[in-house]
């Protein structure tokens, strides 16, 4: 666009200093990633004075698919200034303006952060221009650069470069400036240039890169990871549909009572793992639960207690069930098992509620200390009396075989293996998960690496893995996604 851009109309109600920014970065971590490019648009009075743009030495390598999408590599950096170089220039043109950018704190939050590390603070008033969109076109959904983009006719001669999304703001901007009431733009920009409830030891910026896509999200207690070699504990760990949705749920209640708020007024950073799809996000949380052992989470007990009951019978002294570790076995060479249990209490808890279903006695379960003579249960018309010489054992083991029959594990539906593909349309991650009797043989980033997966693994139980399965595939709809691989591998040989 030229600059000789006559100015906006008197009924105009934004602020008179405006800074249009953009930033392209490495990614979206204030503290891993780095600037890539700069574009800067100030207007007074509705007026453009300056426009400025400069490529970045970020200090680290960029993504590969970040190359793709912004079309900045390595090589267009090498020899561009580093931020030191151009926080002069910067601060010139953002002083006394209010700084406006799409998603504006992520921006905001990244320059801060740059000139923080030179040792200089950044102070502005932020005006979103997502939230000004949300809160004038209240009835369209998409508020996203490209929707803005599309709705308006705006002109962007350089999606993803700085100062072909700046400029295209910048035309948002004088539009809604003329089409709206200077009364109710006003009411817009406050609304837009509010800031999002987040902890206060928490940086800015910090969660404005959030994506809105499945994934894994971690809280940290401390501003910065550790040196390396030594262990990074998160305080709590998460899962998610929409990454940036839950996260800022979790910050709104800080200013709230409950565990809820504790946690969120402890957070000083915030990591994520994107993925392609819930269920991955829900084995990925499984496992880092396990590996990390945040404090705030329900932290599991270690895999290796995971047990399963067996009925041996003919015993004639009690307790007549044996436990028998399954963990990390294969499912496929189970036999006469029941259940499957994190620990000892599990198992009681059930136990006791089969006992006095079927009058069953808690002594030869083994959730009563043995003695002589009847137990207590039976004292109390809740046990059929083997204890007390009322039935034989037979007859009571009879019975309780036919009450653990509801809590085996589910058949697995399928013949041998199967493959569950996500895709996430708007980041472009692909997964295609493979599953073998309930355990989860690995994830493959494409279709034809799954059968390499397949072939490579046999099948490993581990509880949270089948828990996760069961309420997934009980889901309307989710059966669909699966693909059976053909019958089941050969079992291993065993050694003579």
């Amino acid at each position: 666009m030229s600059d000789a851009n006559p100015p906006l109309s008197e009924r105009m109600s934004l602020p008179p200093r405006l800074a249009f920014v953009d930033l392209e970065t490495t990614g979206a971590h204030l503290q891993r990633d780095g600037i890539t490019e700069i574009a800067i648009i100030r207007v007074e009075h509705g007026r453009v004075v300056a426009r400025w743009e400069s490529l970045v030495k970020p200090g680290r390598p960029i993504p590969a698919i970040i190359q793709r999408v912004i079309g900045i590599t390595d090589e267009m950096v090498a020899d561009a200034p580093d931020f030191a170089e151009l926080a002069d220039t910067v601060e010139t043109l953002l002083q006394d303006c209010v700084f406006v950018a799409h998603n504006a704190r992520f921006d905001y939050g990244f320059l801060k952060g740059a000139f923080a590390g030179l040792g200089r603070s950044l102070d502005a008033p932020v005006l979103c221009t997502i939230k000004l969109s949300r809160a004038l076109y209240p009835e369209h959904h998409r508020h996203g650069l490209d929707a803005l983009i599309e709705r308006h006719g705006l002109v962007c001669e350089a999606r993803h470069r700085a100062m072909g999304d700046t400029d295209a703001l910048w035309q948002f901007a004088r539009q809604v400036g003329e089409a709206f009431p200077p009364d109710t733009l006003a009411q817009a920009v406050v609304r837009a240039m509010k800031a999002p409830s987040r902890p206060p030891g928490l940086p800015e910026g910090a969660v404005e890169g959030l994506p809105d896509a499945p994934g894994v999200y971690l809280f940290f207690a401390t501003e910065l990871a550790p040196d390396s070699g030594r262990p990074d504990l998160p305080i709590y760990i998460g899962k998610s549909v929409s990454l940036r949705t839950r996260v800022l749920e979790h910050f709104a209640a800080a200013s709230r009572k409950g565990k809820e708020a504790d946690l969120a007024r402890q957070v000083k950073r915030v990591d994520w793992i994107e993925t392609a799809g819930e269920l991955g996000a829900l084995l990925l949380e499984a496992e880092l639960v396990k590996t990390r052992q945040p404090l705030h989470n329900r932290l599991l007990r270690a895999s290796e207690e995971t047990f399963a009951l067996r009925l041996v019978p003919g015993r004639r002294r009690p307790p007549v069930l044996e436990r028998v570790r399954i963990c990390a076995t294969d499912p496929r060479e189970w036999e006469g098992l029941y259940g499957a249990f994190r620990n000892r209490k599990e198992a009681d808890n059930l136990l006791r509620e089969l006992a006095q279903l079927y009058q069953l006695c808690p002594r030869r379960l083994g959730i009563e200390p043995g003695g002589s003579g009847a137990c207590m249960a039976y004292q109390t018309r809740r046990c059929a009396g083997v204890c007390a010489g009322r039935e034989s054992p037979e007859a009571h083991d009879a019975r309780l075989e036919g009450a653990l029959g509801s809590v085996r594990l589910k058949p697995w539906p399928w013949p041998g293996a199967v493959v569950v593909a996500e895709q996430h349309a708007a980041s472009g991650l692909e997964a295609f998960h493979v599953f073998d009797h309930w355990c989860h043989l690995g994830t493959a980033d494409r279709h034809e690496h799954v059968a390499e997966v397949a072939a490579a693994e046999v099948p490993r139980f581990e509880l949270d893995t089948y828990r996760i399965l069961n309420r997934w595939f009980a889901t309307a709809g989710k059966l669909d996604a699966v693909e059976p691989l053909g019958s089941s591998r050969t079992l291993p040989r065993q050694s003579p």
